[in-house]
């Protein structure tokens, strides 16, 4: 008795039965969001954030890198310019910096870039 109602109910709920399975098997499927950003991405984003960081007042040469994030740790940037030395061009550095990222101004490093050569 419980099995043709058991299959009556299948038969008349059939469409919203499917509907369900499907949903539970698109939330199990891995999302592309979740993969980390590729190399080239980061680098694309530094040379970018870099360009725009030297145009910055007093920033001059700049450099930026990124730290990528992982399950235990969160990511970071590092910021070297020739105006480091400057608190107001770090300030201005770790708001554009965060403002871009998303990344808290206790992730973001400002260092001052080396005198002389390489």
């Amino acid at each position: 008795m419980n099995v043709e109602k058991i299959r009556a109910y299948c038969k008349e709920y059939k469409a919203v039965l499917f509907v369900i399975l499907l949903g539970v098997l698109l939330m199990l499927l891995p999302g592309g969001s979740s993969e980390k950003e590729s190399e080239a991405e980061f680098s694309d984003k530094e040379e970018k954030l870099s360009a725009v960081l030297s145009q910055i007042e007093g920033v001059g040469r700049c450099s930026v890198l990124f730290r990528e994030s992982d399950k235990n740790e969160k990511g970071g940037a590092l910021v070297v310019c020739d105006g480091a030395d400057s608190a107001a061009v770090c300030l201005s550095v770790k708001e554009a910096v965060s403002a871009y990222t998303g990344l808290g101004s206790n992730r973001i490093v400002i260092l001052k870039t080396k005198q002389g050569g390489n």
